[in-house]
């Protein structure tokens, strides 16, 4: 605890919400001036949603070749990495369903959904040094994105934002054969076109046994303003990933050698024998288009669709996925500002259809084995959407928004054959209301206010899940969610403080079980109880110093009282207990000082309380503090080069023995996924 008070006034800003200060000649990085929340630009003090921006500097602020440290620095989100490249991320809300990958939270892609129909989000896809921006709406937003339960996030790829024009190649390198390499060029090409192309090699060995990581990315984005009112936008992703998974170990196992993967016991092999990995090559590509059809009316029309190949050896048997996906988002805006009530009204859709086979085999120490079961799913996600916005007064805004969810899987087992079937599973169509206000006084004060309905059907991960059976019983989770919100910032922005208030109460949570073999399945736990706070501060300060330039500073801070209502497994009563796999609080702070000489350290932290790992309460894993440091110098060159940039970085700097990842209600008590020690890094850049 005392690493965390003499840290909890450091803190992460250099830039994690972009903000220029127009009073001062420096370039301050806090909140940006203006947020798109959903479809238009509002000042900061406007938003009436719980809504922040990472910006690129926070994401490259510590490691490059991994997005964790940053997303974390957010209150309200908790990012996980379970082995390199194995994401897990929850916003608002629990771990619980999420072995690996996202649940509750819509992603897109600009205005392009990037989460697929089946709920699925490959966020280990994604390149940390191709994107521009990350924007985040906490807290449930069903009404205008969809089923959703925790909010959504808004990816900014290089390319479709303004970017200075550059060339750039950046190696960097590490403990555990760390080795990624960037290849970036930004052009803004006239006034019409502007486009990104990015390519990226990411290896490394690994801290455990079976943990190796690969992954080659290519992405390019284009933005083309073919006349004064139409906006033409294209972005293509084509990853080719690759991770070992070193699997759970029990508490003795994880104290005596962390660094071991899963061993064989009893009729299961090793991770090591049985080659357990995954292999993802994914292509998406998006076509967005803006129109201005009048000074008052304009139109969006987004087109997206990916296709995945997905391979996985496990432990108990071999799993071959084949997913495709198709959708459309498209919408009418209105806006009229010179009525009596200025207003503006949004109607639009969102639709997606996923097609999905998925083949499983016994795993025989690594190769295809006899069959086990053969399955095809095919996905419907179908949103209808309207908003209206009153601007009651200068300074007081209104919103109201609904949106109609209609979602549904077709599913059809063609083995074995004597269990052959099809049929269909309809979630029942839900009515999606929101109401939210905002209400400044003057230009530093704000308070908003919110009610808003949380939906989030299961995941075909959860309704096909590792047991190879189709989850007929499983119900959506629902609930309505009241918030309240502050935020206030002197005249000159030189620091701004928002706070957030929660209540949501939600009916059928979707918790992870394991059968008497060790393989999970999905079921709803009842009732869950989600209270939060969320306080984050950002600051600047300009220093008149020949030495030190300037320092930023921010805390991130939030307090999760979330507990399960009535809910029982069995003769177990968990009623009250903690909701599993969430800390009841965690704190990130961030101190980046800027030096003469263009010299620049950065220094990273995050507490994180214990955190039950079994919905019995029994099993906790204990408290952390990660601190990390990087160092960054950047120098002019000559002629061929415009500049040199030199980094060196350390994670893990007070060598915690933790685990960052966890599995939950783990058969055979293998909860724990052990963290890398102490380990370094070091990297150049050159940008032309």
């Amino acid at each position: 605890m005392k690493y965390c008070f003499l840290l909890g006034l450091i803190s992460f800003s250099n830039g994690l919400f972009a903000q220029s200060d127009t009073t001062s000649t420096s370039q301050i990085s806090l909140q940006p001036v203006e947020v798109k929340q959903y479809f238009t630009n509002q000042s900061i003090l406007e938003l009436t949603s719980s809504a922040h921006t990472v910006s690129s500097t926070i994401i490259q602020s510590q490691s490059p070749t991994t997005l964790t440290s940053a997303m974390n620095s957010v209150p309200g989100i908790r990012m996980e990495e379970r082995s390199p490249g194995s994401y897990r991320l929850a916003m608002r809300g629990s771990l619980i369903r999420s072995p690996f990958g996202i649940r509750n939270t819509k992603v897109y892609i600009d205005e392009l959904l990037f989460t697929d129909a089946g709920g699925n989000t490959y966020f280990n896809i994604l390149d940390p040094l191709a994107i521009s921006q990350v924007q985040v709406i906490k807290g449930p937003d069903g009404s205008l994105f969809g089923a959703n339960s925790g909010g959504v996030i808004r990816i900014q790829p290089l390319g479709l934002t303004n970017a200075p024009n550059d060339i750039s190649l950046q190696i960097t390198a590490g403990s555990f054969g760390l080795f990624n390499q960037n290849l970036g060029i930004t052009r803004k090409v006239s006034d019409k076109y502007q486009f990104a192309f990015n390519q990226s090699l990411l290896s490394s060995d690994g801290y455990r046994e079976n943990s190796a990581f690969n992954r080659k990315t290519f992405q390019t984005a284009h933005q083309i303003n073919y006349n004064s009112k139409g906006v033409l936008k294209v972005f293509v992703l084509y990853t080719d990933l690759d991770y070992q998974t070193p699997g759970g170990l029990t508490l003795a196992q994880y104290e005596e050698n962390p660094q071991s993967a899963r061993p064989a016991a009893g009729p299961n092999s090793s991770a090591t024998d049985q080659k357990a990995a995954i292999y993802n090559k994914t292509f998406y590509t998006g076509i967005g288009h803006d129109y201005q059809i009048s000074q008052k009316l304009s139109h969006f029309l987004g087109i997206f669709g990916s296709y995945t190949d997905f391979e996985n050896p496990f432990i108990t048997n071999y799993e071959f996925r084949t997913e495709k996906n198709i959708g459309l988002r498209t919408f009418l805006s209105y806006q009229e500002s010179n009525a009596i009530i200025p207003f503006q009204i949004q109607v639009g859709v969102e639709g997606t259809k996923g097609w999905n086979k998925i083949d499983n085999f016994d795993n025989n120490k690594g190769t295809v084995g006899d069959p086990q079961a053969n399955d095809l799913l095919d996905n419907d996600q179908l949103n209808f959407f309207s908003r209206i916005q009153l601007n009651l007064s200068k300074n007081w805004l209104l919103e109201g928004s609904l949106g109609l969810n209609k979602n549904s899987i077709h599913f059809e087992t063609l083995f074995p054959e004597d269990a052959a079937s099809k049929g269909d599973i309809d979630f029942e169509d839900v009515w999606m209301p929101r109401v939210a206000t905002s209400y400044q006084i003057g230009n530093q004060m704000a308070f908003r206010a919110s009610v808003s309905k949380g939906y989030s059907t299961p995941t075909l991960a959860e309704v096909r899940s590792s047991d190879n059976m189709i989850n007929l019983s499983l119900l959506a989770e629902s609930g309505i969610n009241y918030e309240l919100g502050y935020k206030l910032t002197p005249t000159n922005k030189s620091w701004l403080i928002d706070l957030a208030i929660y209540n949501y109460n939600m009916d059928n949570g979707i918790v992870r079980r394991l059968n008497e073999t060790g393989v999970e399945y999905y079921a709803n736990a009842g009732e869950m109880h989600q209270k939060g706070v969320e306080l984050s501060f950002w600051s600047y300060w300009n220093i008149s110093d020949n030495f030190l330039k300037s320092i930023q500073f921010n805390t991130a801070f939030s307090y999760n009282h979330y507990r399960f209502g009535n809910y029982s497994n069995g003769t177990n009563d968990y009623s009250n207990n903690k909701i599993t796999s969430v800390p009841d609080w965690t704190l990130t702070n961030s101190l980046i000082f800027n030096f003469d000489k263009q010299i620049q350290l950065n220094v990273y932290h995050n507490h994180t309380a214990e955190i039950p790992l079994d919905d019995a309460n029994i099993v906790f894993a204990d408290k952390y503090d990660l601190v990390q440091a990087k160092l960054n110098w950047t120098t002019p060159l000559s002629k061929l080069a415009t500049t040199l940039k030199l980094f060196v970085g350390v994670d893990n700097l007070l060598n915690q023995i933790y685990s960052l990842g966890n599995d939950i209600n783990a058969f055979g008590g293998r909860y724990f996924n052990a963290a890398s020690p102490r380990n370094m890094y070091f990297g150049v850049k050159l940008s032309f």
